[in-house]
């Protein structure tokens, strides 16, 4: 069995980096996928269901390839938090969070044009908050860059600097859980390793 080309569906600089990292230069092909016409009320399930309609937009677009799809949302006091809508609610959302915990959900769709297959799989991080000021939550949301995050904050950027704990994966919280992509990966036969750009 041949390696097929690995496409990232999505617009995510974060996920793209961490491919990266790890060795894999993805095709990167948005999906422009509709997220509005998925209304769940499970965190998990909602982020499973828009991974999948990621992944599956651009797999029509393709032949031959191995497609990844990710959707991440923060689940904290049952209520779900993608994006925040604009710096108002991102402000409102940090005042609530501060010193409080949450639950990161990113869901992973991988779907193997070769073998026919896809795989379904969501990844869960707990994510605690630190204590921050007021001064500090205007100051953040000012940067612009909660504005751009599932559930107001980037662990790799400034946010990083108010997350006072993770317990389980951390890459996780960032987009992308590469333990889990590699396991994916393995389910479908493949190493990870064979993703990686060769010298």
């Amino acid at each position: 069995m041949g390696i097929p080309s690995f496409v990232l569906a999505s617009a995510s600089p974060a996920r793209l980096r961490l491919l990266r990292e790890a060795g894999i230069e993805p095709i990167v092909h948005p999906s422009h996928f509709d997220e509005s016409q998925v209304q769940l009320a499970s965190p998990q399930d909602l982020v499973q269901s828009l991974a999948d309609g990621k992944a599956t937009a651009v797999a029509a677009e393709f032949n031959g390839a191995l497609i990844l799809g990710c959707d991440s949302v923060l689940a904290f006091q049952g209520e779900i938090y993608g994006k925040p809508a604009n710096p108002r609610e991102a402000i409102e959302r940090w005042q609530q969070m501060r010193g409080q915990t949450g639950q990161l959900f990113t869901g992973h769709v991988l779907i193997d044009q070769v073998q026919q297959r896809k795989l379904v799989q969501c990844q869960v991080t707990e994510v605690e908050f630190a204590l921050v000021s007021e001064r500090q939550i205007e100051a953040y949301v000012a940067s612009g860059e909660p504005l751009q995050c599932a559930g107001g904050f980037a662990l790799e950027g400034r946010g990083g600097l108010f997350i006072e704990k993770i317990n389980g994966c951390h890459s996780n919280v960032i987009g992308l859980s590469l333990p889990l992509l590699r396991q994916m990966l393995a389910e479908l036969s493949y190493d990870v390793t064979d993703f990686w750009l060769r010298p």
